[in-house]
């Protein structure tokens, strides 16, 4: 591969991350220009921040040819900046990073070798996470153990959004028109050639994550009904399991009844089994609710993200 003419594209989706630009283009700026024979081109993707993001990576981009910038109309969320950012990289290859930079540019070198060396797809995988809460290594630790048990879809552990990416691997992703996006899992389903590398993560410089915990919970969910129907075939077997349950039950009452005769029922016991067996009908309803929903949003086919601006570059602004 001769990379005299090849192009890499560094995507950053930004949300409120005004204190963090300095340090993304400090942090990254100076080792690119020690990476001779490729050309970069940084594209950051506003996502409808409400801070002076947008102004300064607008101020960046005006003294850095290499950055552009994508400005979304609203807030869109992060899967789907990310898709804005990948849909309007140019590069023969692709990596997405975050703009508190927790995912060391420094591996970016290693990561071009790899590809040089024949990889379509370069993972970097967090090594050491003990930067983050406890609670959140642990969230992580069963988010990726459940999905992968659920799935025949696996998910590499400790890994991010953070990798490089081939443009065959780019234009396969593009391709794929769902607009209710888990980038993770889409970036595992298409596959190809792939090598991973090990890497610490560090804290942030400033800032804090835009990820709450309801926020993570309902991106796990995503994650578990983007790539499985597992969990609707669960309360099948639950329901044949219950029906077989209530069928012997009834079988004993018949047999109790006929031998020894009608006793006074015990009204704990039968509140405790209705409240039971409706508690057991409302999550599966829910289960049922959560896939319905995804199918009612995917059959509007509304577009993943709204562009209103772009920035630098060959970009008009």
């Amino acid at each position: 591969m001769s990379d005299l003419t090849k192009t890499v594209s560094i995507v950053a989706p930004f949300f409120n991350e005004g204190e963090n630009v300095d340090h993304f283009q400090r942090g990254l700026a100076p080792l690119l220009d020690r990476l001779p024979g490729i050309a970069f081109e940084i594209i950051c993707v506003d996502d409808g921040s409400s801070d002076d993001t947008l102004a300064r990576l607008i101020a960046l981009a005006r003294s850095d040819h290499r950055f552009k910038v994508i400005e979304l109309s609203r807030n869109f969320g992060k899967e789907a900046a990310l898709t804005a950012g990948i849909d309007h990289a140019t590069g023969d290859a692709v990596i997405p990073i975050d703009a508190d930079l927790q995912d060391p540019p420094e591996m970016i070198p290693h990561m071009i070798e790899a590809w040089r060396n024949g990889a379509e797809v370069v993972l970097a995988r967090r090594s050491d996470r003990s930067v983050d809460p406890v609670l959140k290594q642990q969230t992580a630790a069963w988010f990726y153990r459940i999905h992968n048990r659920l799935s025949n879809l696996k998910l590499p552990e400790n890994v991010g959004d953070f990798r490089l990416m081939d443009r065959i691997v780019v234009d396969a992703l593009k391709s794929l028109t769902e607009q209710q996006r888990f980038m993770k899992g889409l970036f595992a389903w298409v596959g190809f050639k792939t090598v991973t590398l090990d890497y610490q993560r560090r804290a942030r410089a400033s800032g804090t994550s835009k990820f709450s915990g309801w926020k993570l919970w309902n991106f796990a969910l995503e994650g578990l009904t983007s790539f499985t129907t597992l969990p609707l075939k669960v309360w099948t077997y639950i329901g044949v399991i219950g029906a077989l349950t209530t069928g012997f039950y009834a079988i004993f009452i018949i047999l109790r009844t006929l031998i020894v005769g009608v006793d006074v029922p015990g009204y704990a016991s039968l509140l405790v089994a209705v409240l039971f067996i409706g508690s057991l009908q409302l999550v599966s309803i829910g289960v049922l609710g959560e896939y319905i929903g995804r199918i009612y949003m995917e059959s509007k086919r509304r577009p993943t993200y709204i562009v209103r601006r772009r920035y630098g570059g060959s970009y008009a602004g």
